[in-house]
């Protein structure tokens, strides 16, 4: 792999085997989408620098925004246009990031080389083009491809029906090449993917009904069956649905989905956001692949909510490098725990670090113990700021010593959930981890306040490093 030059081997972007990931560099930066939609403010989205080198004078702060060129995206998730898939080929570069739209469905192309404090803006896809060519719309998740091709997950039409959903294809130069999945074999519902090539496979979430989730959380609609619970296999990287996985009663709302990074290994993770489990999926001895509940999260019963129970609600997911320790955030309960998962079958708790939650004193909210006595968490605060929200977006660090932690799912439901955090704005934690024993600790140092922006407060989402990160690469 790579090519010699002189009496040195040029190599592409991003790491061997995530092994050596662990030993990259530190980070010093973090790209941040950054949401004005949906908060009354009539201002666009915008990509944040933030300073995360604590030797900085300007270490916890926001150093550089670069803000969209028009209103009502709704950033969410971000992605390279190559990472540690594209390591053997030397003509391959690390260079731009890539932000799909939520709602608008436009695609922006970010230039992070030129200058990585004050990144710029290359391209935009506008999304007349992608409905066009191939009637997707509601754009999610982004990989790069070992090919150079850059894959986008869409969870509906421009009419917000799920029956819409796929996978959009643009090519090395950001064009739109057509849908990656073969005509006829489009998943159930759409949201995120993993693919491990070397068992020639990928694995995608579902979401539910843009029509759904755009207007908020809503019971009758998970009764309407307008979101998901399934897992669609499909053969990589033909792009033929090979199967479907029906999670059932224990998996609604199956999201963020991590394959071990391991290349050779045939078992992940998702996270089952509405009702609360981590569903191992894994290889069976006859090809085929199978599900079950590998973590369960126990509601709370509680007072003054909408329903006698109050789900942890996980967010996000990640998988250390090593493969040795799980991470997921509870978005509603506001704790984030780490789970080591050295046996893959019996994830065991070694930590859990409570960041906010619906149920702090002066909610009115109130969790009831088994004799029916009530209790609210303390309100936590850090540098003066008191905690708002609750844990939801995470990124590890390659060495898998820090966990950055973030606090908006979606601005419909941020609002619907918790209103204080639209109209003070998000913030970002950095928790340390202990990664001999397990153990997590917030570091009393770090605090972003998204609330303090120029235009106003606004919601902070997904989170990636100049150099890569576990949630975005991907070894082949």
């Amino acid at each position: 792999m790579g090519e010699e030059i002189g009496c040195c081997k040029r190599t592409g972007p991003g790491y061997a085997t995530p092994l050596e990931a662990m030993s990259g560099p530190k980070e010093a930066l973090l790209y941040v989408t950054c949401v004005y939609n949906g908060t009354g403010r009539e201002k666009p989205d915008f990509l944040a620098t933030v300073d995360v080198d604590p030797n900085s004078p300007t270490y916890s702060k926001v150093i550089h925004r670069l803000s969209m060129p028009y209103i009502g995206d709704e950033l969410h998730h971000s992605g390279w246009n190559a990472c540690s898939s594209c390591h053997g080929d030397p003509s391959a570069d690390r260079r731009f990031l890539v932000l799909p739209s939520f709602l608008s469905s436009r695609v922006y192309v970010i230039d992070t080389q030129k200058n990585p404090k004050a990144p710029s803006l290359y391209k935009v896809v506008q999304p007349e083009d992608i409905i066009k060519k191939t009637g997707l719309a509601h754009l999610h998740t982004s990989h790069c491809l070992a090919s150079g091709d850059i894959m986008i997950s869409c969870l509906g039409d421009k009419d917000g029906n799920a029956e819409g959903s796929g996978f959009l294809l643009l090519d090395s130069e950001f064009n739109i090449k057509g849908r990656w999945e073969k005509p006829g074999h489009s998943p159930i519902f759409g949201y995120d993917f993993w693919y491990q090539p070397r068992h020639k496979t990928m694995i995608s979430s579902s979401f539910g009904a843009p029509t759904a989730f755009t207007q908020g959380f809503h019971l009758q609609h998970v009764a309407e069956g307008l979101y998901g619970r399934y897992l669609h296999v499909y053969s990589w990287p033909d792009g033929e649905l090979k199967q479907t996985l029906d999670l059932g009663g224990t998996g609604f709302m199956p999201l963020e989905i991590r394959f071990l990074h391991d290349p050779s290994k045939d078992t992940g993770y998702v996270r089952c956001a509405l009702t609360s489990n981590i569903v191992r999926f894994f290889k069976t001895e006859d090809g085929s692949w199978s599900h079950q509940v590998a973590i369960s999260v126990k509601p709370l019963k509680v007072q003054n909510w909408i329903l006698k129970e109050l789900p942890g609600f996980i967010t996000d997911i990640l998988i250390s490098l090593d493969d040795r320790f799980l991470y997921f955030a509870n978005w509603l309960h506001g704790d984030i725990r780490q789970y080591n998962i050295e046996d893959p079958r019996n994830p065991v708790l070694v930590g859990q670090v409570w960041v906010g939650g619906l149920i702090q004193k002066g909610s009115p909210l109130a969790a009831m113990t088994e004799d029916g006595k009530t209790w609210q968490s303390d309100v936590l605060e850090i540098q003066g700021h008191r905690l708002r929200g609750g844990p939801q977006m995470i990124q590890l660090s390659l060495d898998g010593k820090r966990l950055y932690v973030t606090n908006s799912v979606f601005s419909t439901m941020d609002r619907q959930f918790y209103p204080e955090l639209v109209e003070k704005g998000s913030h970002m934690l950095q928790i340390d981890i202990d990664t001999e024993k397990g153990g997590l600790k917030i570091n009393p140092n770090f605090f972003v306040d998204f609330g303090a922006e120029p235009d106003g407060p606004c919601l902070a989402h997904e989170m990636r490093y100049p150099g890569g990160d576990c949630s975005s690469d991907i070894w082949i």
